[in-house]
């Protein structure tokens, strides 16, 4: 992923209306959802929907297929995927493995400043 495809889904998911749509979308798996699921999911009238879930399937956040009548809208995984990759892969100098064996809040690799998170544990 480039900084571009990065800054295009920070973007898209900077409404907390299409966050909580790819977050549904995300506990739905590859099964997803329809449009008027996702709509009484999270009580929101149809043209709001529509506008959203149109500018998530422009950033590549969702994927659309037709059936039938209905239109079922899945979260895209793999890029899901690619963006935790994308801010992860510099972390502890390009050792993310080291970052992730404990949370990160006690991450000794990351500490930037360790008289701080010495404080901060006291």
């Amino acid at each position: 992923m480039d900084n571009s495809t990065a800054t295009t889904v920070f973007e898209s998911l900077s409404s907390g209306v299409r966050l909580d749509i790819v977050r549904l979308l995300i506990k739905t798996g590859h099964q997803g959802l329809v449009a008027g699921e996702i709509a009484t999911t999270l009580g929101l009238p149809a043209t709001n929907l529509s506008f959203h879930l149109k500018a998530l399937t422009q950033a590549t956040l969702v994927s659309v297929t037709q059936e039938g009548r209905f239109q079922r809208y899945r979260a895209n995984l793999a890029i899901m995927q690619e963006l935790i990759v994308y801010l992860t892969e510099e972390c502890c100098s390009g050792h993310p493995e080291q970052c992730f064996e404990k949370p990160l809040a006690a991450a000794d690799c990351c500490d930037t400043n360790p008289s701080l998170s010495s404080t901060q544990t006291d």
